[in-house]
């Protein structure tokens, strides 16, 4: 790791290529999990390695390389949310109480939270497109039925339904996650 870093400071850009090639799919797939906007995941991940290739010599890296570059993609998404007015700390889990009870999510640490919260969003992206759509909207933008309705063209009640099922299934898989984690 420090190898990495010390050449890339020397400014080795095969070294560099290398390390962004190796990591720069999977950052923007994992970014892409909290924006849901591949270009914006895609810029965000850049900058992580521009930044990493402009401050190398300044770097202090405790953990291995990628976790430390999984930690960067993961704050400047958040940054990111925040700057637009999207707020979340874990309320995107909010929308379905059954998901986790208020005693078990309030007792969980901040890590199961974020693996749990990070797991929501992996399902939502499975989610049939419609239905995916609908969530966002209603959770990730605040939108409410009316608006969602009429920004798809479809009925409140077809919204309705899609919450509806998006919740069942999530809840399903969510409940799965919780026996795993134990929590």
């Amino acid at each position: 790791m420090n190898l990495i870093i010390s050449e890339i400071n020397k400014r080795n850009k095969y070294v560099f290529k290398k390390l962004f090639n190796k990591h720069y799919k999977g950052l923007v797939i994992y970014a892409n999990g909290y924006l849901f906007d591949m270009d914006s995941s895609k810029d965000i991940v850049q900058d992580v390695f521009i930044y990493i290739w402009e401050h190398s010599g300044k770097l202090n890296i405790k953990t291995s390389l990628k976790a430390y570059l999984y930690s960067m993609v993961r704050n400047r998404c958040l940054n990111y949310l925040k700057s637009i007015k999207v707020t979340d700390n874990f309320s995107f889990l909010d929308f379905n109480i059954s998901l986790i009870t208020e005693e078990v999510y309030d007792s969980s640490s901040e890590q199961d939270k974020s693996k749990v919260y990070n797991k929501v969003l992996e399902i939502v992206d499975t989610l049939p497109e419609k239905m995916q759509q609908v969530v966002k909207l209603k959770f990730l933008h605040n939108y409410k039925y009316a608006q969602i309705a009429e920004e798809l063209g479809v009925s409140i009640n077809t919204v309705k339904t899609q919450l509806k099922r998006a919740k069942y299934k999530i809840t399903q898989m969510v409940t799965t996650l919780l026996v795993f984690l134990q929590i």
